[in-house]
């Protein structure tokens, strides 16, 4: 049995089990796909202290060997539900494993168009990380689908890539400081008030189906498509333990309890308003000694 069992190996994550580990309690990280989380895909990073310009790889691979030589373990799986008692049991694939505590730092993942063959194109000219695939589009005609400030910084970063830009915003005309953002760049149009409602392909993407807000549709040819609609947070497997806010994120505080004494939440699946590296890390640490509080007070 494992004093903490975190769940997710991100930023949150690991931070957990770095104190945890600090504090001398055992310490089992679940991981469903590989440590780091969503800033493994960052080009570069340079708003965490004492970092500046460290890509999201190698940030990730710092903190995971920090966190394997302090002793905190590793295992591949994914975490389908945890069962509350006195000792918690966290329920994967491939088996059970009990814990005194649970970190719950499972983040988010990307949010999708919900369009027919949309699945089967990405990573056929259908990306969700535009610093991940811009550099496959160099010299070449690209689109990015969002609603807001996270598609405009991913236009800026793919006009230094590829040959023309097209931004497509939901919104009627983007906010003062994103517009402010744009000016000067010639190889960005800006398309606002409409969606993407159809991927024409031929084994690759071709163009895409833009409906406008009053219903006239229009097609583009393009190369690839950056699709930038926000995130989702993993947590409906843990709904009964926690509760979720109206979007589904953690509805724990800067504490990180939750209303089932033992299970606490970090990261980016939590209801907060700033998601950077430096409130993952934050809530990593408060989430362990939370968890450690909670086991000292029980002996």
């Amino acid at each position: 049995m494992y004093d903490i069992i975190v769940i997710g190996a991100g930023t949150a994550g690991m931070t957990a089990a770095v104190y945890g580990r600090r504090a001398n309690k055992s310490v089992l990280l679940l991981e469903a796909k590989s440590y780091g989380g969503q800033i493994v895909s960052a080009h570069r990073i340079d708003n965490y202290p004492a970092e500046p310009g460290i890509s999201g790889f190698d940030f990730a691979q710092k903190l995971y060997e920090q966190t394997k030589a302090l002793g905190a373990e590793f295992k591949f799986e994914r975490a389908l539900d945890i069962k509350d008692g006195e000792v918690k049991t966290v329920v994967t694939a491939s088996g059970e494993y009990q814990g005194r505590t649970v970190i719950i730092a499972t983040g988010s993942e990307n949010g999708r168009l919900g369009l027919t063959n949309e699945k089967e194109l990405t990573g056929r000219g259908v990306s969700y990380c535009a610093s991940c695939d811009g550099a496959f589009f160099r010299g070449r005609t690209v689109a990015v689908a969002g609603g807001g400030s996270s598609a405009v910084r991913d236009a800026i970063y793919l006009a230094d890539i590829a040959a023309r830009v097209h931004l497509i915003l939901r919104q009627d005309t983007p906010d003062a400081e994103d517009e402010s953002l744009l000016s000067g760049r010639d190889n960005i149009s800006l398309i606002t008030g409409s969606r993407v409602t159809k991927l024409t392909a031929d084994k690759r993407l071709t163009g895409i189906e833009l409906t406008a807000r009053d219903g006239s549709v229009s097609e583009l040819p393009v190369d690839g498509l950056f699709v930038s609609v926000g995130r989702v947070p993993e947590n409906q497997s843990f709904a009964g333990l926690i509760d979720l806010d109206s979007a589904g994120y953690a509805a724990s505080g800067e504490d990180c309890l939750t209303k089932t004494p033992g299970i606490f939440v970090a990261g980016d699946n939590r209801a907060k308003t700033l998601r950077q590296l430096v409130t993952a890390a934050s809530d990593g640490a408060a989430a362990a000694t939370a968890a450690v509080k909670y086991m000292t007070a029980r002996k």
